[in-house]
């Protein structure tokens, strides 16, 4: 059974971690203090397979993490993990580059020559980065049907084995068209999905949308 380690406590990180949990996993959650409430609770609700602790213990303890972090703190929660611990690890990075402050809709403070996938790819040079996930709500992520279809996911990185390994957990949450973009580079493509998805929303009021690409 692996073991994977969430970082991220909010809605993306709950949902990504009970899934996991439902399809046989052993999950931490990590979050700033080890006490943290919503990681706590989680973790209680989940079962034996469900942890809890800081970023550090469920960077240590994944085989694979997810980095379900806000964009604007991800490389900080990084370095709270400590870059050592995601050494020759999977690390599948669900995070976007998303500016609130100027309010609605958000910017990114990261794009076109540059993203937040590279920016974590180097910041944990030893690990093995891939962007994905990221175009889509939490509930769609983890059962790609609740879009009302068969949409397509992308993946982003450098290793083609942790592309591999990720695309098998994204076939489980039901994501049978997966697209291999190339390098952790593509993920300046995936990353700039989220203005249009946002302004989808914003326009539609629904949040089950995703993205399919017609051949």
């Amino acid at each position: 059974m692996k073991k994977i380690g969430v970082l991220g406590t909010g809605m993306v990180g709950q949902t990504i971690g009970s899934r996991l949990v439902a399809l046989g996993y052993e999950v931490m959650m990590g979050s700033r203090k080890k006490d943290n409430e919503k990681a706590v609770k989680w973790a209680s609700e989940n079962g034996a397979n469900a942890s809890n602790g800081t970023f550090a213990d469920a960077a240590k303890f994944g085989s694979i993490i997810f980095l379900c972090t806000k964009g604007e703190a991800t490389l900080e929660i990084l370095k709270l993990a400590g870059h050592e611990n995601f050494k020759n690890k999977t690390v599948a990075d669900i995070s976007n580059p998303l500016d609130f402050s100027k309010g609605m809709p958000p910017t990114l403070f990261v794009c076109n020559d540059n993203s937040l996938g590279e920016k974590v790819q180097e910041a944990i040079p030893g690990a093995f980065v891939v962007k994905t996930l990221n175009i889509v709500n939490c509930e769609v992520m983890v059962n790609a049907n609740k879009s009302g279809g068969s949409p397509t996911m992308f993946v982003s990185g450098n290793n083609a084995d942790a592309k591999k390994e990720i695309t098998g957990i994204l076939k489980q949450f039901n994501w049978e068209d997966v697209i291999d973009l190339g390098n952790i580079s593509t993920a300046r493509g995936t990353e700039m999905m989220l203005p249009i998805w946002l302004r989808t929303f914003m326009a539609t009021g629904n949040g089950y949308i995703a993205f399919k690409i017609i051949r």
